[in-house]
């Protein structure tokens, strides 16, 4: 039921989208999760490059080691000069070693290594740590460089002399270790990401899928007229979606029989009033033919144009009545043909017509192919009272409004698969702005009182029982065009 509430519900601030806020909260732990994985796979990376490092490191501090050799003169070094090069080839991943003994004291290498630190060391044990690369300010253009370090104490003892200690550091640069893990973290975190897109893509097609049912619910109550109180039907709806339309069902029972209750009322007041307003309106008319005096016949005058009005609004209601769903549903539909129809109630209406200096007539067809059409019954399935009050309130709305010297013309033509009927005049005409409103209860199109503003209400109402359509449309050179199409209905 589409109305100014349902935009208000819509437009309440803060209002958020049930879809949303499932998609959030199944999407951010999915996002943790996954800055979970990543931090947890670089910090794995880093501890296994680290040890691969270390061992290395310690390979080579132990390598570096033998080959320095205790003499009676003092150590000697056997690490030859090729191999020094080998080592301090690759600019981007340096080997620096340094060979001190005792410990400060540099016997080879390079003496800006960072400093070993440690308290109280075991022999033959190897020491990891990392450094900067050099370690004093205003050292060469490689100040600044990260390293990771392993340093090896070892003793040795000389011939003739005490027991000695010697210091071997080794250093490699840390920069290819830390892209080999920013390799493996892009490696990991790739496929992570793209595990996360599809993750993300079936849970809103998940959350799509769950709240469709909630979505088909919406479609049936927004696409509902305000007058279709049926209870809603939900095929294979899961038990919330279940509940909720149970109870929205409950609500539209509740509210069917209250509104069936005040139409009964409507109709049975109306009903009531008919035999006292028909005895008032002849008294009126007696009355007016024994009256003698002006003013007296003046008063009578206005009783029975009121008694005749309250009458008509009296009839008017019980129509509507009668053209509302529940009671449309409960009267025979006959097949009857709309032209000969309209041809009897444009003829009943002539002497109102001529009353009212109203030209009324019916357009017939003059050429002969078209007079063969206009012969051709045109068949609808309807309610023939209600139909024949329909197209009688639409001639009696022309003549009404079109004015002394006016003309009415009624048409009946079959299109398609729907047999329209016109009635058009040629008098002020309907604005725009108002084509529409004039189809509301109680809405008249002039302010002189002469109708009572059910007449187009009535016409929509018999109009949309039958799954037509009405509505106004401005005639040229001036005037109202009401146009009016039923379903048309194969011949008997």
């Amino acid at each position: 039921m589409k109305g100014p509430r349902a935009d208000w519900l819509r437009a309440v601030p803060g209002a958020r989208s049930l879809h949303r806020q499932l998609f959030v909260w199944l999407l951010l732990p999915q996002v943790v999760l996954w800055i979970a994985a990543a931090s947890f796979t670089f910090n794995l990376t880093v501890r296994h490059t680290n040890e691969a490092i270390d061992a290395s490191l310690a390979q080579a501090s132990r390598s570096l080691a033998r080959q320095i050799k205790p003499t009676a003169s003092g150590l000697f070094i056997d690490l030859p000069r090729s191999a020094q090069e080998i080592l301090e080839a690759d600019p981007t991943d340096r080997v620096l070693y340094a060979v001190s003994a005792p410990p400060g004291q540099l016997l080879l290498g390079d003496a800006n290594l960072p400093a070993a630190r440690i308290q109280n060391p075991q022999f033959n044990e190897p020491y990891f740590y990392d450094g900067t690369y050099p370690e004093a300010a205003g050292a060469s253009n490689a100040y600044g460089e990260r390293v990771r370090v392993v340093a090896l104490f070892l003793q040795f003892g000389i011939e003739g002399t005490r027991d000695g200690t010697m210091l071997v550091q080794v250093a490699r640069s840390r920069a290819n270790r830390e892209e080999l893990a920013r390799r493996i973290l892009i490696d990991t975190a790739l496929p992570l990401s793209a595990l996360i897109v599809i993750m993300t893509l079936v849970v809103w097609a998940g959350i799509r899928a769950g709240l469709r049912p909630l979505k088909h619910l919406q479609d049936q109550v927004e696409g509902r007229d305000a007058n279709h109180l049926a209870p809603i039907e939900l095929r294979a709806a899961p038990p919330e979606v279940r509940a909720l339309a149970s109870a929205m069902n409950s609500l539209l029972t509740e509210v069917r029989r209250n509104v069936v209750a005040q139409k009964r009322f409507i109709s049975d007041a109306a009903h009531q009033l008919r035999t006292p307003l028909a005895g008032l309106k002849s008294q009126t008319e007696l009355a007016l033919a024994e009256a003698r005096g002006a003013s007296q016949v003046e008063r009578l005058r206005l009783v029975h144009l009121s008694a005749t009005r309250s009458a008509r609004l009296v009839n008017q209601l019980l129509t509507l009545a009668r053209a509302e769903p529940e009671s449309a549903s409960l009267q025979d539909r006959e097949l009857l043909d709309l032209r000969q129809l309209a041809r009897e109630l444009t003829a009943e209406w002539v002497p109102r017509a001529l009353t009212a200096g109203v030209d009324l007539g019916m357009d017939e067809a003059e050429e002969a192919s078209e007079r063969l059409a206009a012969a051709t019954p045109a068949w609808v399935r309807g309610i023939p009272l209600l139909l024949r009050e329909c197209l009688g309130n639409l001639i009696d709305n022309a003549i009404r409004y079109t004015g002394r010297g006016g003309t009415v013309t009624v048409r009946v033509r079959v299109a398609s698969s729907q047999v329209v009927v016109e009635v058009e005049d040629n008098g002020p005409g309907v604005p725009e702005s108002e084509r529409e409103h004039v189809f509301e209860r109680f809405v008249r199109g002039t302010e002189d009182g002469s109708g009572c503003g059910l007449g187009l209400a009535i016409v929509r109402e018999i109009v949309e029982r039958h799954r037509g359509s009405v509505r106004l449309l401005p005639a040229q050179p001036r005037g109202t065009l009401a146009q009016m199409g039923l379903p048309a209905a194969p011949a008997a």
